[in-house]
């Protein structure tokens, strides 16, 4: 996808750089963390699952670990990247279980429900 294509803008204000495409994430599975009308959820942090988070998550009844291959999704483990919505990372945060983020791959959407600060204490590089 070209930026044209994707004229979203990340938490840092530049243009949104892809997430992750193995597996292919997003709302939109484009591999872009971006949101619109249709998401509720805001799906739009790009982080990097750790076991603790995946576990986390499970136990709030959002099991990321399991595959479902009626959805074509595999199942994520420690490592993969993933768009999450705002608010759960938040509730991670809050826990002590937030994973880390790429913030070139999180949408400035984002920053309606969670400080940048946070996010930044919590960066990954993925170059």
């Amino acid at each position: 996808m070209t930026q044209t294509e994707n004229p979203a803008r990340n938490v840092l204000g530049e243009p949104l750089a892809g997430c992750c495409d193995a597996p292919v994430t997003g709302f939109f599975r484009d591999g872009f963390c971006r949101t619109g009308p249709a998401d509720a959820g805001r799906h739009v942090v790009c982080a990097v699952m750790t076991r603790e988070f995946l576990d986390y998550t499970a136990g709030r009844g959002n099991d990321l670990s399991t595959p479902r291959p009626e959805f074509d999704f595999p199942g994520l483990a420690a490592g993969d990247r993933w768009c999450l919505c705002a608010a759960r990372w938040g509730e991670a945060l809050a826990e002590g279980v937030a994973p880390r983020v790429a913030l070139t791959a999180t949408d400035a959407a984002a920053l309606d429900i969670l400080d940048l600060a946070d996010l930044k204490a919590h960066a990954i590089d993925l170059s």
